[in-house]
């Protein structure tokens, strides 16, 4: 599509931009993600993305909440400079690059945020795998403590058959946080193929009302599982800690052909 462009790091694709229209969002759990950012309150919002690629979600919510303050953490200061050269970002955006290890520069972050972000994205990925050290209870417990009573949030996690590395995730956000929902594809939701779950979690209560409309959004087929049928769903996972996280799995090659949406 012209306009569109894609951000491929070591043959695995890591973003998908259209300079014309920040609201489309190419892939589907990229769209998972935007439609919960959509049920958010309205109006700007206080939002920190840990690991952003060509920043997709950054670009998005300036486009849909003009004045949000957004801080974005990224490894690789070439590549996000090559990025911003090659996608620039809309004029007048408030949005802070700060480079380093996400976890390190969570640390890091000012007091200011603390108890004040409205969304906290985490979309951290070394290649095609999600690092060890950001899916441990304890970083889910740091990244809890920027959330504002009623902040929301949002896990990239991919997983392949049998969802053990997925549900391991939502076991452990459910001892941070208070409430927790998965969205997924129906087929990745029952660990039948690879692909991605997007986790959600709040320290305050999800609003139910969400949930039908969440799954209406699409993309279809599309599966949520949240309250009870969470609670079977997870069906005794460990929950993971620093001694015993391991990265996400790795994806077979065909993954990457079949991945994106409409």
């Amino acid at each position: 599509m012209p306009g569109s462009f894609e951000l491929v790091v070591d043959g695995t694709p890591q973003s998908h931009v259209d300079l014309g229209d920040p609201t489309h969002l190419f892939y589907e759990y990229v769209r998972r993600m935007g439609h919960v950012i959509d049920q958010l309150p309205a109006g700007p919002l206080t939002a920190v993305h840990l690991g952003a690629g060509a920043l997709t979600l950054p670009r998005y919510i300036e486009a849909t909440r003009p004045g949000s303050r957004q801080q974005v953490v990224e490894l690789e200061p070439d590549l996000i400079e090559l990025v911003r050269e090659a996608l620039p970002f809309p004029r007048g955006a408030s949005i802070r690059m700060r480079y380093g290890d996400a976890r390190e520069v969570l640390r890091k972050l000012p007091a200011g945020l603390r108890g004040s972000v409205d969304l906290l994205v985490v979309d951290v990925f070394g290649g095609a795998r999600i690092p060890a050290h950001v899916t441990s209870l304890e970083f889910y417990t740091e990244c809890a403590a920027l959330l504002s009573p009623d902040g929301v949030l949002l896990v990239n996690a991919a997983d392949g058959a049998g969802g053990a590395f997925a549900r391991g995730q939502a076991a452990t956000l459910g001892v941070a946080y208070s409430d927790v929902a998965v969205l997924a594809e129906s087929a990745v939701l029952r660990g039948r193929r690879f692909g991605n779950f997007v986790l959600v979690a709040s320290k305050g209560e999800l609003p139910l009302d969400w949930m039908p409309r969440l799954l209406a959004g699409g993309p279809h087929p599309a599966a949520l599982v949240h309250g009870r049928a969470l609670r079977d769903w997870i069906a005794g996972a460990a929950i993971v800690t620093d001694q015993t996280a391991i990265p996400s799995p790795t994806p077979n090659k065909s993954v990457f052909e079949q991945r994106g949406g409409a």
